[in-house]
């Protein structure tokens, strides 16, 4: 099979356009596009990108993605998420040109993968990423220890390696002891730790995540998150995780990106979302999360004042939830760190309001408010 899946569908305009100047994140999309539809390959031509949903519709397309733009940098965690047929599993699907975008651009390690040949995709996609979806796909025939071993088979590593290298990782995700058992000896929450193992044994640079823990219980879903997150804190790998779920989304990301209808809304931290979302749908989306979950130390900062020495202290990034503790035990004004290196004081009285809930975009001081 093509490695491209959808090699004849490519714009020839496209492929010609020069390259644009790169920065240094992981992972670069740039006005990405994915339309379904009656012939999708004129879409370039004739200026989809300029027309409108209803426009569209008339031609005989539909836009899973929508002229989508961001960056992901090194070790980041970048959540994706919205509602379902919101378009986020298709533009996952694109990264790694599982399917083939209509038009735009995508870098990784600053390669642009419109334009290297199949061959060498194809080793990208073998060797530099690692994918993990909500079906767990393990083989039922063969065991732990033979799934997780499968991926350095196929690129026929030694035997020995492989095997030690497979052991490695289903010691990470907790299965220790489990490595003979076959997937149907297996809980859901188990069988998906065996496809976390799996994608990390060739060491990916970029993991690619589609809501891998939605089918499974609350309990055994938040115990894999923690899982996730505890490797990400030993192997900082380059995280794009999907998910529609907004408490996972504020728990995993560093940044999230808000989709509806294929387009991608709002991008920002958890913070951001929250204390100054774009429109009215990032508002709604965002108003049962409690302020206190994401609203960040330095948020709060009163740049004036002295901190007595030995006063309590907080770091910077800590959120009002975290240092609560802080703020009920008593009224002493306290520093916040970073590096450190104290950076101001803490303002009680927004913080007593976050932690109460009764916070809006206007209540919480700008960061760039002197």
């Amino acid at each position: 099979m093509n490695a491209r899946f959808n090699d004849n569908t490519r714009s020839q305009s496209a492929m010609d356009r020069p390259a644009t100047p790169l920065n240094q994140s992981a992972l670069s999309v740039r006005n990405l596009w994915k339309v379904y539809g009656a012939a999708p390959r004129d879409f370039a031509s004739a200026d989809g990108p300029t027309l409108s949903r209803e426009h569209l519709a008339k031609r005989g397309w539909v836009a899973a993605g929508r002229a989508a733009t961001f960056e992901v940098a090194r070790g980041e965690v970048f959540v994706i998420m919205g509602l379902s047929g919101s378009g986020k599993s298709t533009l996952l699907r694109c990264l790694p040109w599982l399917i083939e975008p209509t038009t735009g651009d995508l870098f990784f390690d600053q390669k642009d993968l419109r334009r290297i040949p199949d061959t060498e995709l194809v080793e990208l996609r073998r060797n530099r990423m690692g994918m993990v979806f909500q079906s767990f796909a393990l083989l039922p025939n063969r065991t732990v220890l033979s799934n997780v071993e499968f991926p350095l088979e196929v690129q026929r590593r030694q035997k020995t390696m492989r095997r030690e290298r497979a052991m490695q990782m289903i010691e990470m995700v907790g299965l220790s002891g489990f490595e003979n058992r076959r997937p149907s000896e297996l809980s859901g929450g188990q069988q998906q730790r065996v496809g976390i193992a799996r994608s990390l044994a060739l060491d990916p640079e970029l993991w690619l995540l589609d809501e891998p823990f939605s089918a499974l219980d609350p309990l055994i879903r938040r115990d894999l998150q923690g899982e996730v997150l505890r490797i990400q804190g030993e192997l900082a790998k380059t995280i794009v995780f999907i998910t529609h779920d907004l408490d996972e989304a504020i728990r995993m990301a560093d940044r999230i990106a808000i989709m509806k209808d294929g387009e991608i809304v709002q991008i920002g931290t958890p913070q951001d979302l929250v204390l100054d979302p774009a429109n009215d749908y990032v508002a709604r989306f965002v108003e049962s999360i409690a302020p206190a979950k994401v609203v960040q130390a330095e948020r709060l900062l009163l740049h004036s004042g002295q901190v007595d020495a030995g006063a309590p202290t907080t770091d910077h990034d800590e959120t009002v939830q975290q240092f609560a503790p802080l703020i009920v035990e008593g009224d002493t004004p306290f520093a916040v760190q970073r590096n450190g290196a104290i950076i101001g004081m803490l303002d009680r009285i927004a913080s007593l309001r976050v932690l109460a809930g009764k916070v809006g975009r206007v209540d919480v001081p700008s960061t760039n408010d002197g």
